[in-house]
């Protein structure tokens, strides 16, 4: 991992979990895979699950700000491009893309998402 703060007694657990994790799905023969917390338990996720489409980071969100917060890296954005990029949300682009998602969910049964 990439951390701006050295990693404590939590992280080095959850490394450990996912090395774990990994290798037991490499030594029965899977590949293209990943492994990851899905539900609150590790599964081994296919690569081409992980790739198949984008998520885009709005940079003026809040949880934005709190991942910059949490891991101390500093704020490079401009004043004057936080207002800027406060303009284009006010003008419904965002809502556009939550309908996207809405309609994306709607057309997809809970199941899907847990095929491999």
């Amino acid at each position: 991992m990439i951390r701006a703060i050295p990693a404590n007694a939590s992280d080095n657990v959850y490394c450990t979990l996912l090395a774990h994790s990994a290798i037991h799905g490499a030594m029965a023969g899977y590949t293209g895979f990943t492994v990851g917390p899905v539900n609150g338990r590790h599964a081994y996720i296919p690569l081409l699950r992980v790739i198949e489409r984008q998520n885009k980071v709005v940079i003026t969100d809040r949880m934005w700000a709190r991942l910059l917060s949490s891991t101390n890296q500093p704020s490079f954005l401009d004043p004057k491009a936080i207002s800027g990029f406060k303009k284009d949300e006010e003008t419904g682009q965002t809502q556009l893309l939550e309908w996207e998602n809405h309609k994306e969910a709607e057309g997809r049964a809970p199941s899907d998402s847990l095929k491999a």
